[in-house]
């Protein structure tokens, strides 16, 4: 009684006094950073850093859920979606992949616009919002052979929408195809792409890049493609590659770099923090991070990325149970169906090999922690609010 008397008390108090009662022995530095997020105040990156090596979890967590519920209320999203990877050879050879493979190497794909047709086919009068298309970066195909596959998907289901290639992807098939890179976006928006997944980001400090992804496009390319894209009126994403052998100032770094973008363009729909997975690539004597690193991971990211209206927690990578312990740490997303359609992170070990989620599944994992479910379209249009 006494706790629940507390915790009554508790709710009707401001985010500081709620620290200050939680937390009675916190640090000058992390109660300023209180101070600032009740008051809608920016933290710094020395603030965010500070975060990351000083702060409690339970402290991460009583301010992440307060901009979480600040943003989104109760809600907790997810959508009905499901994936396409037309191929995984790769002409890039980055240390964390377990998924890329040569031409005609054993394990290797390379699906046909046919492949795509039946796939699609295969919702044929069921409800679906949207298609996510990614894959390795193949040597032998342009901007063009990827322009006719969404003229495919568009023309058996206008009403999808197509979230579709990496900055990285696009950088190589734009640049395959003679054009510059605003031309090429253009062209591809022309064709029926709708945005942009946040992939290819990984982490952005040049010298740990370059260690892990060095042939890849660089950091400034990659903001400059979604530069670009949320001129043209293409929203994207964008994701973190976390836990191998960045450090806290790393993911600051990252985030920061974001923020600003956010600030002059507004085109992001949402952060994604991805975790390394270890098997069956270059890095796996990194190791993988606990847990309780990833709940620190997504909370952090909640308070730093003030101007991003959603984290999402993408359950295939992290397993559905973490993923809903994350919606107590500034997570309101937790992807979709997917329906078993993303070869990427179980070939790395994630949690779920074979990555499927009914909608009934996703609402009752949400409604288990005490959120309200909602099912959205790509752009966090509200299409159905359940119940609790």
């Amino acid at each position: 009684m006494i706790f629940g008397q507390r915790f009554y008390e508790m709710n009707n108090m401001s985010l500081p006094d709620t620290v200050q009662v939680l937390f009675p022995d916190i640090n000058s530095g992390l109660a300023k950073i209180a101070e600032k997020v009740y008051n809608d105040q920016r933290i710094t990156y020395d603030e965010g850093l500070l975060l990351f090596e000083k702060a409690d979890l339970g402290f991460l967590g009583v301010l992440a859920d307060h901009v979480r519920v600040k943003n989104n209320g109760n809600y907790t999203f997810f959508n009905r979606n499901f994936h396409f990877e037309p191929t995984n050879i790769c002409i890039y050879n980055c240390k964390f992949c377990s998924y890329k493979r040569k031409i005609n190497e054993p394990g290797s794909w390379e699906y046909s616009y046919d492949d795509l047709l039946g796939r699609l086919k295969e919702y044929d009068g069921k409800p679906l919002t949207e298609i996510h298309i990614v894959g390795g970066v193949h040597p032998k195909r342009d901007l063009h052979y990827y322009g006719k596959m969404l003229q495919l998907v568009k023309s058996h289901r206008p009403d999808i929408h197509i979230k579709a290639f990496t900055a990285i992807e696009l950088d190589f098939m734009i640049r395959k195809a003679g054009m510059e890179l605003r031309e090429g976006l253009k062209l591809l928006k022309d064709y029926g792409l709708d945005s942009i997944p946040g992939g290819g980001a990984e982490i952005f400090n040049e010298e740990i890049r370059k260690q892990v992804c060095f042939e890849k496009s660089d950091s400034e390319l990659w903001l400059e493609i979604h530069r670009i894209a949320h001129e043209l009126g293409i929203p994207s994403n964008a994701t973190i590659l976390y836990g191998h052998i960045e450090g806290y100032s790393d993911r600051i770094d990252h985030m920061s770099r974001l923020r600003e973008l956010q600030d002059l363009t507004g085109g992001f729909n949402v952060f994604i923090p991805l975790k390394y997975k270890k098997e069956n690539n270059l890095l796996s004597e990194a190791g993988e991070v606990s847990v309780l690193e990833d709940l620190r991971n997504f909370a952090v990211s909640r308070i730093f990325l003030d101007n991003f209206d959603h984290i999402k927690a993408y359950w295939p990578m992290i397993g559905k149970e973490i993923a809903q312990l994350s919606l107590a740490f500034g997570v309101d997303d937790i992807d979709g169906t997917i329906d078993d359609s993303t070869k990427i992170y179980s070939m790395a070990g994630s949690e779920d090999k074979s990555p499927k989620l009914s909608t009934e599944e996703l609402v009752r994992i949400i409604k288990e922690a005490k959120r309200v479910p909602v099912e959205r379209d790509t752009l966090y249009n509200k299409l159905h609010v359940y119940e609790v």
